[in-house]
């Protein structure tokens, strides 16, 4: 049966968020304010607004879009685990070794994951294993690229937050100041003014640049996984015997080996 991965939201992020703004907002009501002290729309319009609008400056739109793209991976994560893969890919190598690599053409077909799809269809075409090797390298290379990028657009972001909240902060102090002579305003006015900085650091610390240290660990996830498919189908390209692949792949799980079952 195919390993056919499937999404599932991300309940740490989601926890994580839901923690990180409760945590905050409780604090304030302990410390007896209230959730009207922080609620500031144009606090959040100033602090949104121009950081978006700074990452739009600093960003190409093709790296802005597939920083969009990203967001799939902090909140939803997919369930396919390295073990089934490997077991799918001893299936594949004990086909292979009784009956040739050619056997495994029907099969590459109906792989639900691209990469190990393209890497059996090279392998069946008779692709050299060192051109095999370096294609596939290259992918992986690239796709570990393109989650670096997109993970430098919420850490420009993260860069980005505070220092709008800051301009916001200002901003709100400049009006203050045309109040002076009203003191019970100027209170207020300033307790105001610094709700964008609260706003702006936030959002820094609380998803923009905790966003892009998932992005960037999914993509460490994803490598040691396509690395683990190149070595096992490289592997069945060279004709090993399917318990010398297992041996092999097993070391890319570490103790995930004992926690599934192996088929048999």
């Amino acid at each position: 049966m195919p390993n056919r991965p499937s999404l599932r939201p991300d309940m740490t992020t989601l926890f994580g968020i839901l923690l990180s703004v409760g945590g905050i907002v409780g604090g304030l009501i302990l410390e007896k304010g209230s959730i009207s002290d922080i609620a500031q729309y144009t606090a959040a319009l100033i602090v949104i607004g121009g950081t978006t609008g700074a990452v739009l400056v600093n960003t190409p739109l093709h790296t802005l879009k597939s920083a969009l793209a990203h967001l799939k991976v902090v909140f939803f994560e997919r369930t396919q685990r390295p073990a089934a893969l490997v077991e799918e890919l001893i299936v594949f190598a004990t086909k292979a070794r009784k009956q040739g690599i050619v056997s495994l053409e029907s099969d590459a077909i109906q792989v639900s994951d691209p990469f190990l799809r393209k890497a059996l269809n090279l392998a069946v075409d008779g692709t050299d294993l060192e051109e095999l090797r370096a294609m596939m390298e290259l992918e992986i290379d690239l796709h570990e690229a393109d989650a670096d990028a997109a993970a430098r657009v919420f850490d420009s972001g993260g860069g980005y937050a505070p220092t709008i909240g800051i301009i916001g902060a200002v901003l709100g102090l400049i009006q203050v100041m045309k109040n002076l002579t009203d003191i019970a305003q100027v209170g207020h006015g300033i307790a105001v003014a610094f709700v964008a900085t609260i706003y702006g650091v936030a959002l820094a610390n609380v998803f923009l640049i905790p966003a892009g240290s998932k992005i960037r660990g999914r993509a460490a996830m994803d490598r040691r996984q396509r690395e683990l498919i190149l070595d096992g189908v490289i592997g069945i390209l060279e004709g090993a015997n399917p318990k010398l692949i297992r041996n092999k792949l097993d070391a890319y799980m570490h103790d995930e080996s004992s926690k599934q079952p192996r088929a048999a």
